[in-house]
């Protein structure tokens, strides 16, 4: 029998990751997703979906089903999971990798503020004069940013919020990435965007509105990521294959 790897997924790092080691002659992958959309793509292979009850509920989960090695591809702002797996994989002995993108980081023309938390970014657009912001976040990150009664905001979702913040001024667009840079232009152009919130994801599904807002001269508020675990950490799913394979040597 295979020896079974947990993805902590829901990423594009995740399911590639899935879907090489579906067909991979020493290994059977299982896929865990959040849960945070309705109607989640599913990767390759066996998947669940909902969370695991803490470190202590992951640590009997992987018991049970005799895990081999995690590999952890969550978000890199879902901190909290990887906490619960370095915990869980620490108590248990278990391989744990983590596979992060690397983060984005500015050029010389590039106007960027970067911040820890989201009211340090109300902070600053109320310090920048902001009056047309793009909020390119998660749904759950919107409320901070209500209290904010003079700016118009366009709130790019993949599903409406729930409950919706009681903004002065707002509009929804649903949208999911990959966006091009084509199609950024003509919404930052289109929307007279004067200011951009987003997180730090990295990766080349949403960077478009990065080299927009640099073109257009929109002022771009990053949220840094949070801190992780320290855990073995590679950039791609190739090197994440070479290290199973080396960690999981016969």
């Amino acid at each position: 029998m295979r020896p079974e790897i947990l993805i902590l997924g829901g990423t594009t790092e995740g399911y590639a990751l899935a879907a090489a080691l579906a067909d991979h002659p020493r290994f059977t992958p299982v896929s865990s997703l959040a849960g945070r959309t309705s109607s989640p793509r599913l990767p390759a292979g066996e998947s669940r979906i909902g969370g695991f009850g803490g470190p202590e509920g992951l640590a009997a989960w992987l018991r049970q089903r005799g895990t081999a090695a995690v590999v952890d591809c969550t978000h890199p702002f879902a901190s909290r999971m990887g906490w619960n797996a370095a915990t869980a994989c620490a108590g248990l002995g278990l391989p744990l990798l983590r596979v992060e993108r690397p983060a984005w980081r500015p050029g010389p023309e590039d106007a960027w503020d970067e911040v820890d938390e989201w009211d340090q970014a109300v902070e600053r657009l109320a310090a920048l004069g902001a009056r047309r912001v793009l909020l390119a976040l998660g749904r759950q990150d919107l409320a901070p940013f209500a209290a904010l009664d003079r700016v118009w905001f366009l709130i790019r979702s993949v599903e409406p919020p729930e409950p919706m913040p009681p903004f002065a001024q707002a509009e929804i667009l649903l949208a999911r990435g990959p966006f091009s840079a084509e199609d950024e232009r003509a919404l930052l152009a289109g929307r007279q965007i004067d200011a951009l919130v987003c997180k730090n994801s990295g990766g080349s599904a949403t960077d478009a509105k990065l080299a927009v807002a640099r073109e257009l001269g929109v002022r771009v508020v990053m949220r840094r990521r949070p801190p992780r675990p320290a855990t073995p950490t590679v950039a791609t799913v190739a090197e994440a294959l070479d290290w199973l394979a080396r960690t999981l040597a016969d």
